[in-house]
């Protein structure tokens, strides 16, 4: 058995309007104090770990912004990765990064330490949407980022890709796909913009100083963007994933199909033998719980309806959906005794669902109303 290695990287230099993910202004002495700690999860997340999910098969690199990382840190937390567990022959390494913050000597480090996935958050090429999702890259830094990753020989990267935004016409996102597909990214990854409760853009929509996109263009948007990307060569695998052949994110594929994976940093998450556990979204109460040499988990203790409830979820986003077969051998349950049946039916009559033997899946036009179809069946 393999398993998957999620660090989450806690800094940022600003914090982004839209953005929910636990974080903290970088500061050079608290980045040393959590890689120090960092150093003490892993090895006491190692002995915690079974002995048949000790190679590594995925490594990803998320936050906050990685790309502010100190190098030097860095590479040592991953010589002890390699020194406590066997790493894959095919290991998939990602790492986000901020467009600004990329630059040819840091792309060199990271491709030296075996990274062979990195990911930039693109997110527009328009400079007043940048400005309200509070991001400090411009265009041309989005540019030299993918530009030095093909100069440098990364074969596989991804890029973020945001619609739904206040202000945002389907011309601009019409100019945004161009760009993107001119770039020829082997990902692509595109997001409807979610308004999260506690950020600063949920605060000026409540206050009225931001519109939310109406819902229609936004549609219409998700609609466009898959017709042009599928147009061009891109799979649609899962609702907001786009890859060229064989390039699929791997780690992310684990989380869906729930496979096993590690997770350290504060906030991080993790799923390990049947049971998931996170750590503190609090970067002081993390590191002071390692100083104690205490891993730092909250364990979910949510039962068996919950998680079957999710493989649901989760299964219906990929594009081959939920396998009956796959689903009894982790429950022992049907697929058909979890689902509201009446619903499903409708459903397929309404050509938004396909059920064969193999299990239960979206259609094209399922996509578009994931998070309903999902609703109206679960019981």
């Amino acid at each position: 058995m393999s398993l998957s290695l999620y660090l989450h990287y806690p800094f940022c230099r600003n914090r982004c309007s839209y953005c929910d993910f636990y974080k903290e202004l970088h500061d050079p002495e608290l980045e040393r104090q959590f890689y120090r700690a960092l150093m003490v999860e892993t090895e006491l997340a190692l002995m915690r770990l079974p002995t048949d999910l000790r190679q590594i098969d995925t490594i990803f690199i998320g936050g906050g912004t990685p790309s502010l990382t100190n190098v030097e840190l860095l590479g040592k937390w991953l010589d002890r990765v390699r020194e406590s567990f066997t790493i894959s022959d095919h290991l998939e390494f990602s790492i986000e990064t901020n467009p600004e913050s990329v630059g040819r000597e840091l792309l060199s480090a990271l491709k030296e330490f075996g990274v062979n996935r990195p990911l930039f958050g693109i997110q527009s090429f328009n400079t007043e949407l940048l400005k309200i999702l509070s991001r400090t890259h411009n265009p041309h830094d989005s540019h030299r980022a993918v530009y030095l990753a093909r100069a440098l020989g990364f074969d596989n990267f991804g890029v973020d890709l945001i619609f739904g935004l206040p202000t945002q016409t389907g011309q601009l996102l019409v100019d945004d796909i161009n760009q993107i597909i001119d770039l020829a990214p082997p990902h692509i990854s595109f997001y409807q913009l979610a308004v999260e409760e506690g950020t600063p853009l949920a605060a000026e929509v409540a206050t009225g100083k931001i519109s939310p996109a109406d819902d229609d263009l936004v549609a219409g948007m998700y609609r466009d963007g898959v017709a042009r990307f599928i147009d061009v060569g891109y799979e649609r695998y899962e609702v907001s994933s786009f890859a060229q052949p064989d390039r699929h994110c791997r780690h992310n594929m684990v989380y869906w199909q729930d496979g096993s994976y590690l997770g350290l940093g504060p906030s991080a998450h993790s799923f390990i033998g049947g049971q998931r556990f996170a750590n503190p979204q609090n970067l002081g109460q993390w590191v002071l719980s390692l100083e104690r040499r205490e891993l730092p988990r909250i364990i979910d203790d949510s039962g068996i309806e919950q998680r079957m409830n999710e493989a649901i979820m989760l299964g219906l986003r990929l594009a081959e959906g939920i396998s009956k077969d796959a689903f009894f051998e982790r429950f022992a349950v049907d697929l058909d005794d979890r689902i509201d049946l009446k619903q499903c039916e409708l459903l397929i009559k309404s050509g938004h669902l396909v059920r064969d033997d193999a299990g239960l899946r979206l259609t094209d036009e399922g996509f578009f109303l994931a998070d309903e179809v999902t609703r109206r069946l679960l019981p």
